[in-house]
């Protein structure tokens, strides 16, 4: 239960949060639509022709607005191409009449839920907190919001704050609902027409795949470089010294003992060498204690102190699971061997279908991915999940990686 009640807590908190952001999105969408009205009357006199590639643009502007709004959210929605430069142009563009619907729709739908679920907990407080304050206000003045009637004792503050408290359950009740209603229309017109958004998964589909098989090959080179340059150098160091033995064995019995040992000393490097390429493909703690153990122990083998916040509840696939501790492994070599950093945070949470890794230093900065640093290869292996990645490292710090990796409902 207590579990629960968190989560239905943060779910709130998220909900108020999107619909803040959607009333913003919204009183944009509004002054849009009233651009098209004035367009569209100033068109009747043949005089608006000539602007309304300009009303098209700002009526895009709006409507990319709220795709970034909601690609934070969850998924990514397309970035559409751009507006066509001309009236005939403008009026074949199916893009366009989708974004004109969703301004229409997101003026009134999206600012009336807006308003109201702002209103909510705003209430919620005035009212909780009216019996701390009411005696300092005229008992004519009634209370907070709806309240317009008599104050004349704490009872009647007290019907105030319980009123507080009804108003905070219908926030934590409704609000997730009226967030996800509010960014309906969004997600089904913002996104590409049906025969264009099939082309464009195509490609997008044809590149994720370009990126799983050149990251399965960098996997490949590396596994195979780190046997040629370790274990099967120790290995044909112990074939050579059993060969050296066997030949010392019948002069020199003392000399026989010492080249084995020797030997045997090789072989248990070769040994540890194999454990260390094989914990590289998959490392066992993460297959049979999970993400949030293998990540804690990834914190305590780094060089810089490092703290691991993960939030997730159950299993993601092995795959998934496999690329966030590939990702935070790199970052965390990069940190301690290029930040100069004295901190760093790992933090992992789980929204939805989607992951969310992000590893933060506070070094000195300029991570650049053309260098060698083995950034690229983090985004080859998120771009073969069809995840996103994103670095921002301004001069001076800090450095912030994050990746979002699909992982299913």
């Amino acid at each position: 239960m207590r579990q629960y009640l968190r989560d239905r807590v943060r779910m709130s908190v998220d909900a108020v949060e999107h619909l803040f952001g959607g009333l913003g999105t919204s009183i944009l969408a509004l002054a849009a639509v009233l651009m098209l009205l004035l367009v569209g009357l100033a068109c009747l006199v043949g005089v608006g022709l000539r602007v309304v590639p300009s009303a098209a643009k700002a009526v895009r502007s709006t409507a990319n607005r709220e795709r970034t709004r909601l690609s934070s959210w969850a998924r990514d929605l397309p970035v559409p191409p751009p507006v066509p430069a001309d009236l005939p142009g403008v009026l074949r563009d199916r893009w366009i009449r989708r974004e004109c619907a969703f301004v229409a729709v997101h003026a009134t739908i999206g600012f009336g839920l807006g308003v109201l679920g702002l209103t909510m907990p705003i209430s919620a407080v005035q009212n909780l907190l009216f019996p701390l304050y009411f005696w300092f206000l005229p008992p004519e003045l009634g209370g907070p919001g709806f309240v317009n009637w008599r104050i004349d004792g704490l009872p009647d503050a007290l019907v105030v704050g319980l009123m507080g408290v009804g108003w905070l359950a219908a926030t934590v009740a409704l609000g997730p609902t009226m967030a996800h209603l509010q960014s309906l229309p969004g997600r089904r017109l913002l996104t590409s027409p049906r025969d264009v958004d099939t082309s464009l998964r195509i490609a997008e589909l044809t590149a994720t795949r370009a990126a799983a098989l050149d990251a399965h090959a960098v996997e490949l080179r590396r596994i195979e470089r780190s046997l040629h340059d370790g274990a099967q150098n120790r290995l044909v160091a112990v074939t050579v010294l059993l060969g050296a033995a066997r030949r010392a064995l019948a002069r020199d019995p003392a000399r026989a003992e010492e080249i084995l040992d020797r030997a045997h000393e090789s072989a248990e490097l070769a040994l540890a060498e194999l454990r260390t390429v094989v914990r590289g493909i998959l490392p066992p703690v993460l297959d049979d204690r999970g993400l949030t153990a293998a990540l804690d122990g990834l914190a305590a083998g780094c060089g810089v102190p490092c703290t691991v916040d993960v939030d997730v509840r159950g299993r993601c696939a092995a795959s998934v699971e496999a690329t966030a501790y590939f990702v935070v492994a790199e970052a965390l070599t990069n940190v301690a061997r290029h930040s100069g950093a004295g901190t760093a945070a790992v933090t992992v949470h789980r929204n939805a279908d989607r992951l969310h890794v992000s590893v933060v230093d506070d070094g000195r900065g300029g991570a650049d991915e053309g260098n060698g640093s083995g950034i690229g290869g983090i985004r080859r292996r998120v771009d073969a999940h069809d995840g996103r990645f994103t670095l921002t490292s301004p001069p001076g710090g800090p450095t912030t990686l994050l990746v979002e990796l699909p992982c299913g409902s």
